[in-house]
């Protein structure tokens, strides 16, 4: 896959600064991962989805000053969107200390001054509030929703990393709207 191609094929474009740190992203993501197992994307066409998949939302997201990306695990999709909207401030929760390790020190090298690191579980983490929470991959929709309170207002937005399941996981009591790619469903919650 063609990265760059590929995003502009969805009507995303992005600048030269975000594809250079994707590149020392993956460079550094493919060393690490060979001695500390950080992703189960070994190959550069793996990667290359993932970032795709964690960049995709913001061909449908408003702009917001705060993120919060819950379980970040190694970079998707926080790290990714922090990459891709420089001027919102992202907080990525990630407990798993080879992970945050690997997080600060992209930070550290790609000079990302709009992240922050928290190497912690979300519950450790004092309440506060963000214009946005995100998470790909931790958990159902109903534990998520339990998560994330402590870190909304009535204006945040939740946008979940889901597969086929989510379906089961929300009902039309919750103000959402779901967005179908051919292998992910973007859950896109209003409080």
């Amino acid at each position: 896959m063609d990265l760059k191609s590929a995003l502009l094929r969805e009507g995303i474009t992005l600048d030269d600064i975000f594809f250079d740190h994707v590149a020392r992203y993956k460079a550094h993501l493919m060393q690490w991962n060979k001695v500390h197992n950080l992703t189960g994307a070994k190959s550069e066409a793996e990667v290359d989805y993932f970032i795709y998949d964690a960049v995709y939302p913001v061909s449908f997201l408003p702009p917001v000053a705060t993120a919060m990306d819950i379980g970040t695990g190694a970079g998707f999709p926080g790290l990714i969107l922090a990459m891709a909207l420089p001027q919102t401030h992202f907080t990525l929760v990630e407990p798993l200390k080879k992970r945050s390790g690997f997080l600060q020190y992209i930070k550290a090298d790609l000079g990302l001054s709009n992240v922050e690191v928290k190497s912690c579980r979300v519950e450790e983490l004092p309440p506060a509030t963000y214009d946005l929470v995100t998470s790909r991959a931790v958990t159902d929709t109903e534990l998520l929703l339990k998560l994330s309170a402590p870190y909304t207002r009535e204006s945040s937005l939740l946008l979940f990393y889901k597969g086929e399941k989510v379906f089961d996981e929300v009902d039309a009591s919750l103000k959402h709207r779901i967005i179908q790619t051919e292998k992910r469903h973007y859950l896109l919650i209003e409080k």
